[in-house]
């Protein structure tokens, strides 16, 4: 095998990282293999909000068209960020065992002047205990449409604020501003040694779709790299973000569209949760639906069903008008 495997990655610390991995993988199977930086939209475009954006695969375009290009063999991404719908010509190669779904509040300890919030060790239950029964306005900062719309959901009185960036800008922005705090993936952070102290894990929020997963795409036709990358497939981790992609695709869920959901695997059984909001958080549809195993295929398809006859297109339709 004198082949050498041209990975292409965006240039953020996480993005590198990830594509250091399936070097490593690849390395273990006897691949050799270089990386190609490129810039992507997202990364040239920092202060427009995601969901003003617009348009689909906005991390994982560039990358696409370098693929296409034969710039580049095989691309890593973030799950979540790629379109449930691959460009033509590419395909899905491999999906890495999965790291921590949830999402996190950063929290600014400056901002708080709540006694108990210094006196104690920081957990979900009491902050959620201090934004549910102070009066006061706390503005916390995503750039997640999703995030956005559950904190609302959870915190109707609240301020949200854009925040944009790679994983190092945002957690710098947040210490540097008046902000009581900010919503990240646990798994980008913990992936790179960067979860601050001052964090906390928010259980009570569904995550995106394959939130916590990384994907390895490369051209339909490359036979070499799909035996190439098959050798690190996690199956388990394939079948749960496939449910959960499954479900954003036939809810015609996008970057503008606060969709969530998480399946897992226990035993033969698949589990599945899932939900719809409207922007505001004012409007919340939820399902809840397990499976053998041998019918994981279904399950995602089934559950946006389950949301579709409850009244979830109008939800959708008032999205889209108010763009």
């Amino acid at each position: 095998m004198h082949k050498v495997i041209r990975i292409g990655t965006r240039e953020s610390q996480l993005a590198v990282w990830q594509a250091k991995q399936v070097q490593q993988l690849l390395a273990l199977h006897h691949y050799a293999s270089e990386l190609v930086y490129i810039k992507s939209e997202g990364d040239i475009d920092l202060q427009t909000p995601l969901y003003q954006m617009g348009v689909q695969g906005i991390f994982t375009r560039s990358l696409d068209i370098a693929l296409l290009k034969n710039n580049i063999d095989i691309a890593v991404h973030s799950m979540k960020d790629v379109p449930t719908q691959l460009a033509a010509g590419i395909t899905q190669a491999a999906v890495l065992p999965r790291a921590s779904y949830k999402d996190l509040l950063v929290f600014n300890p400056q901002a708080f002047t709540a006694p108990e919030l210094h006196d104690t060790v920081p957990t979900a239950a009491l902050f959620d205990n201090i934004f549910a029964n102070s009066s006061a306005k706390f503005t916390i900062a995503t750039s997640s449409i999703r995030r956005k719309a559950q904190w609302l959901s959870r915190y109707p009185h609240h301020q949200l604020d854009n925040l944009r960036g790679n994983v190092n800008t945002r957690l710098r922005k947040v210490a540097e501003s008046n902000w009581h705090g900010a919503i990240f993936a646990a798994a980008g952070l913990e992936r790179i040694g960067l979860r601050p102290a001052s964090s906390v894990e928010l259980d009570w929020m569904l995550p995106a779709p394959a939130q916590g997963a990384i994907m390895v795409v490369c051209r339909t036709a490359d036979d070499f790299c799909l035996q190439a990358c098959s050798n690190f497939n996690d199956e388990a981790t394939a079948t749960c973000t496939r449910a959960e992609r499954d479900f954003l695709r036939s809810l015609l869920g996008g970057c503008t569209t606060p969709i969530s959901a998480l399946a897992t695997i226990q035993n033969d059984t698949i589990f599945f949760k899932g939900n719809l909001l409207s922007v505001d958080g004012t409007q919340c549809l939820q399902t809840t639906a397990e499976a053998s195993i041998n019918d994981a295929h279904t399950i995602g398809n089934r559950c946006a069903q389950t949301l579709l006859n409850n009244g979830a297109q109008k939800i959708i339709d008032g999205i889209s008008a108010a763009k």
